[in-house]
Parts: structure tokens; C-alpha cells; sequence
């Protein structure tokens, strides 16, 4: 792919801005399945369009983190991007998954850990952490 595809041209920039984003379930309880894993992965796309970045890919690995390859203007910051998919993501999950009502306590109401991983990402590292992120749950199996 030549180097001129990877950009994105917005009104006053040219960026190629890409992060390696990852979090977990808090206590890693694993809940990250069946239809808690549709929802999920859908609602992450759904903020992601909302909100103006977009996610590459997006896979769950051993039903309690999450990869993410996201794409995102220069305006956004990382921690506002994992800001909205966090809480926007809880609070969805909580109201159309009813399976997981043993995590919405009446005073600890928490799906995920507090902390985040974020890893930016060059064009040469783009593909393999792509690959990655595909290949999580081949690798479970």
C-alpha cells in the first residue's frame, strides 16, 4: 500500500494517527461472550461513527479484554476516545444485557477496569498489530 493511502486529508491536516488500544473486565471476570460480545462489538462501531474516529479492527480475546485498532483525527485525544468507548460501552451493556446484572451492584457498578493500554502505531507496525488483533480468538481455540 503506498504511503498516500494510509493518510486521511481533513480541512486543515493530513494525518495518519492509529492506536493500539486495549482494556479488560474489572477482576477480569469473563463476560465478554456471546451475546454480551455482539452487542458490545457493535455499540464500540456505533460510538466510534458518533463521536468522528473509526475502528480497523476490533476483537475479544479470552472473553474479558479488548483490542482495538483505532483511527482518529488529530483533534481527539486517546483518552477521551477511551473515555466514550468505556462509559458509553458499560452503560449499553448494562441496559440490553440482562446477564450481566451480577455486575451492576447497587454501589459498585463497574464492567471495566479502571486502567487502559494504548500503544500508537506506525505504518510498519500497522499490519502486524492488525494481524494480532484479527487472530485473537484463533488463538484461544
Amino acid at each position: 500500500m503506498k504511503d498516500i493511502e494510509r493518510l486521511t486529508y481533513g480541512r486543515t491536516s493530513s494525518y495518519n494517527l492509529n492506536y493500539h488500544i486495549i482494556w479488560g473486565t474489572k477482576y477480569r471476570n469473563k463476560v465478554l461472550k456471546g451475546h454480551v460480545e455482539v452487542v458490545l462489538k457493535q455499540c464500540l462501531q456505533d460510538i466510534a461513527s458518533k463521536y468522528g474516529f473509526s475502528i480497523a479492527h476490533l476483537e475479544i480475546g479470552k472473553d474479558d479484554h479488548i483490542h482495538l485498532l483505532v483511527s482518529a483525527p488529530p483533534k481527539l485525544s486517546v483518552t477521551n476516545i477511551v473515555r466514550w468507548l468505556k462509559g458509553i460501552s458499560a452503560w449499553t451493556l448494562f441496559r440490553e444485557c440482562p446477564e450481566l446484572t451480577n455486575y451492576w451492584k447497587h454501589k459498585d457498578r463497574h464492567l471495566w477496569s479502571p486502567s487502559y493500554y494504548v500503544e500508537s502505531i506506525g505504518t510498519v507496525n500497522e499490519q502486524a498489530v492488525a494481524k494480532y488483533i484479527d487472530d485473537q480468538r484463533a488463538k484461544e481455540k
